[in-house]
């Protein structure tokens, strides 16, 4: 029987307009695409692949911020 995984997935656009995702709880767990729909699909596949190599890290959502430095 399959189990149900949440996961937390960060999505974030470059400056090429690319939009990446991580998911921080697996190594290495990450991909690109061009629009959103093509997106969640890769991601998708990526963290099946990563699950069946890796026991995912015990992490708890808590917040995301984004934060100006001056350098």
């Amino acid at each position: 029987m399959k189990k149900q995984k949440h996961l937390t997935v960060l999505i974030e656009q470059d400056e090429d307009g690319y939009f990446v995702a991580t998911v921080p709880a697996l190594r290495s767990c990450y991909t690109q695409a061009k629009t959103l729909t093509v997106l969640r699909k890769r991601i998708s596949e990526v963290i099946k692949l990563c699950l069946s190599h890796e026991k995912p890290a015990q992490h708890r959502f808590v917040a995301v911020e984004q934060m100006e430095i001056l350098t």
